[in-house]
């Protein structure tokens, strides 16, 4: 059974850090893309970042050169690193895996197991 487990979020003023962790466990295929996604209220999920089995990633265009999305090794934990962040960041973060390939502009379609996410609060 694959299980992702979110961790990292918190309260910070505009301007400041966070690294969000995703530890993952049931999952051994070798072809896999896992992202981070971030959710407001009243809005649909919005993709931040991807990274697939071969470390290839892409991110929105609103976090590029702020966030940085990074897995172990061992695959089995992914990392979000933001940086210089912004009101508009703050969120439910969620760590999302699908059995297939990065595919950009799929969305959430894509993933097949989430997360119960983290909270990222950023005040001005």
């Amino acid at each position: 059974q694959v299980q992702l487990v979110e961790s990292g979020g918190g309260s910070v003023q505009a301007g400041g850090s966070l690294r969000l962790s995703c530890v993952a466990s049931g999952y051994k295929y070798s072809r896999y893309c896992m992202a981070w996604f971030r959710q407001t209220p009243g809005k649909e999920r919005k993709e931040v970042a991807s990274i697939d089995g071969d470390g290839a990633t892409v991110y929105a265009d609103s976090v590029k050169g702020r966030f940085t999305i990074s897995k172990s090794s061992d695959r089995d934990t992914l990392y979000l690193q933001m940086s210089s962040l912004k009101p508009e960041d703050s969120g439910t973060y969620l760590c999302a895996l699908s059995h297939k390939s990065c595919d950009v502009g799929a969305g959430q379609g894509l993933y097949n197991y989430w997360g119960q996410g983290t909270q990222v609060t950023v005040s001005s």
